[in-house]
């Protein structure tokens, strides 16, 4: 009853804004942005582009639509737009990418059948840790798709996601704000203020409180965050740039809910927490800092360099759900406290070279990086100390209810803990060559020296592996005419067999070399519109040398998976009206022959073959808007085994705008319109995340 009481509240509001609407003052809504400022070149020459805001995904000047792969971005209006504020929901709306629960506690996506925790960039440096990360300091989401190893280096198999922060900017005064609560009675706070100190030095601050709700039972958290930034001109072509953000992340760690009789999601306990609210806690405290250089020695050569310092603090607890008996009706549980403190030192410098004439023009890149990574991670067991009844439940079973008791149980300390150091340096070459008015050639070759160290300190055994790669990429563009490209491109790159993390090294895992993701791409970015960009592509990206133990025991590389694919999408100002952000993608993946991860011709875990992400936006006059989107994914397994399928679904979203003034604007946005019952997301068979029913959130937006 509560629920339909909020409901009709705010159907209620929403239609308040309609009549007001037919009374308010002819102001312009705010230009809306759905895609990035200058992503295509409409002069003469690239001297149009920023040259101060390059693109990540070839570390120079370079417009989108001469990037031979796949990338979708999410800018900061269509963020406002749809009310977003973590990144794990943004990337909702990227076909291509599905979900994993990241066990209640970090992001975690896949992409183009790829996992990762750590294929996450904050302006093209590594932000590898595990932990959810907010947006209210961040001016666009780029998701770059393929192997990225030229730009980014070691993973990026699937791809990488990077945000882009926002930056102080000279001779601009601004303070703006935001205030938002849902259905479910969370709320956020957000402040964005840009100050001018002089004529050459500028400061930004953003700041945020948001406290989290949901349907689920007992789920409760809170978020602060602060970045402040620093924009000097130290001359007339050299500008320095410096930030700092501390992020403070407290939640329920929400394991979600197991599957029944191996098939799918449990039935009929959408709401119900499978773990003890007074011990499934996480935390998560982060510092990152950044101090960036750039400088324009003139006649075409700039440099850059950056130093990046992220300190990680990270601690979460989690009793979990682990199976079901369906002819007792019970629950078994698990558990464990785990801890990770990380220190990640970066050192990036680049320098670009534009030149040429009226039939070759040039861009050369030369880049380094250095980097060291300095980790210590535990773990504490729980043991469930509830002595087991001849003929009844286990120690940690216990029976299917609304609300789950919890077994007694104990901490038992120092079950794991393992310590890792981790040094890296880079070097790469990269040469885009546009010969004429019709054709670009893009080739470059990254050299990476990765040296890793391990401790396993309760088992007492070290591990150390010193791996040398070189990742290549070669693209042909071809441009009939300067709004349309076609593109061939060819990339790879490198993931060490300790993972991820690189938080051990085994034994076995010390004695090979690292896996190998190769992507072949052919697509097409279009321009029909001066603010409207369609893409398209179709690709293959394979996976190799993944680990396969066989009956004997014998370790090989001899492990093969393959996803195929299409991918369409069309992004930015329809007109004068209508902003669109709309896409597709079809993955076809499969193991194609027996590796760590299962048996050949095994699907992709979650890895739906069709997707479909769509926001629109309508302006019916300056005052008013409104907002509709559409998410589909078609059924996808929760793991390798291929035993439990997460449904189909389809999810409608929208939203209304009202603008008040220049100043003041009113935005009404809902969630799941239909309330539809799904299952997004999973990690692994027992653990599968159950999406939010119908949700609304209210905000006001100043501006001063």
């Amino acid at each position: 009853m509560t629920c339909l009481h909020h409901r009709a509240a705010l159907f209620a509001g929403a239609a308040l804004l309609v009549p007001a609407a037919a009374q308010a003052s002819e102001e312009a809504q705010p230009e809306r942005r759905y895609l990035p400022t200058d992503i295509i070149v409409t002069g003469e020459s690239a001297s149009d582009y920023d040259t101060q805001d390059g693109s990540s995904a070839t570390k120079t000047p370079t417009p989108l639509i001469d990037v031979p792969q796949g990338v979708s971005y999410i800018t900061e209006d269509q963020l406002e737009d749809q009310s977003i504020r973590q990144l794990n929901e943004a990337l909702r709306y990227v076909p291509g990418i599905s979900m994993e629960t990241g066990e209640g506690h970090r992001d975690e996506v896949f992409i183009r059948g790829q996992e990762s925790t750590a294929d996450f960039y904050i302006d093209g440096l590594r932000d590898d840790a595990q932990y959810y990360r907010s947006l209210y300091n961040i001016e666009r989401v780029e998701v770059l798709k393929g192997a990225n190893a030229l730009i980014f280096g070691r993973g990026a198999g699937g791809g990488a996601i990077n945000r882009v922060a926002k930056r102080a900017e000279l001779g601009s005064q601004a303070t703006s704000g935001e205030a938002s609560v849902d259905s479910f009675g969370a709320f956020a706070l957000l402040a964005d203020m840009n100050q001018p100190l002089s004529d050459s030095v500028a400061l930004r601050i953003n700041g945020t409180y948001e406290e989290f709700d949901s349907h689920r039972d007992f789920y409760e958290g809170r978020f602060i965050g602060v970045s402040p930034t620093l924009t000097a001109q130290l001359g007339p072509q050299t500008t320095l740039i410096a930030s700092y953000t501390y992020d403070d992340d407290r939640r329920v760690t929400d394991r979600g809910i197991p599957s029944v009789d191996g098939a799918g999601p449990l039935r009929g306990y959408d709401d119900t927490f499978f773990g003890d609210p007074a011990f499934n806690e996480a935390e998560a405290q982060v510092h990152i800092g950044r101090i960036r250089l750039e400088h324009d020695f003139g006649g075409g050569l700039s440099a850059n360099g950056t130093i990046h310092y992220a300190d990680y603090d990270k601690v979460y607890a989690n009793i979990l759900p682990s199976g079901v008996d369906t002819a007792a009706q019970t629950v078994f549980l698990g558990g464990y406290r785990d801890y990770t403190d990380r220190e990640n030192w970066i050192g990036q410098g680049n320098l670009v070279w534009q030149a040429g004439n009226d039939t070759v023009e040039s861009t050369l890149l030369l880049g380094f990086e250095a980097s060291r990574q300095d980790t210590r991670n535990g773990r504490d067991t729980v043991s469930f100390t509830r002595a087991a009844v001849p003929g009844g439940l286990d120690p940690n079973e216990t029976p299917l209810a609304d609300t789950i008791f919890v077994p007694p149980y104990t901490l038992d300390t120092g079950a794991r803990l393992r310590n890792s150091e981790l040094e890296t340096l880079s070097f790469y070459l990269q040469e885009q060559l546009q010969i004429g008015d019709h054709i670009e050639l893009v080739g470059g070759l990254r050299w990476d020296r990765f040296d890793l160290e391990t401790l396993d300190v309760v088992g007492g055994v070290t591990g150390d592996r010193v791996d040398e790669k070189v990742s290549p990429r070669f693209g042909v563009i071809v441009k009939p005419n300067r709004d349309l490209s076609i593109y061939v491109s060819y990339a790879e790159s490198f993931l060490p067999q300790a993972g991820d993390q690189f938080l051990v090294l085994s034994p076995t895992s010390a004695q090979f070399e690292p896996e190998k993701f190769t992507n072949y791409e052919l697509g097409m970015k279009w321009a029909p519109l001066a603010k409207v960009l369609v893409t398209a592509a179709i690709f293959r990206l394979d996976r190799s040398k993944t680990p396969f133990t066989d009956s004997l025991g014998n370790t090989t590389l001899t492990g093969e998976s393959r996803v195929e694919g299409f991918e369409i999408g069309a992004v930015g100002e329809i007109s004068d009206f209508w902003k669109a952000n709309i896409g597709y993608t079809y993955l076809d993946g499969e193991l194609r022959s027996a590796s760590s991860f299962g048996p050949a011709g095994q699907r992709l875990q979650q890895t739906p073959r069709h997707q479909i992400a769509a926001w629109n936006r309508f302006d019916v006059t300056q005052a008013l808007g409104f907002g509709f989107g559409v998410i589909h994914q078609s059924d996808q397994y929760a793991s390798f085994s291929n035993t439990v399928e997460l449904p189909s679904y389809w999810r409608v979203d929208a939203a209304a705008f009202y603008t008040v003034s220049d100043r003041l604007s009113l935005q009404l946005n809902i969630e799941n319109l239909f309330d539809e019952t799904y299952y997004p997301s999973a990690h692994g068979n027992n653990n599968i995340q159950p999406a939010e029913p119908f949700s609304a959130r209210i905000g006001v937006r100043f501006a001063l």
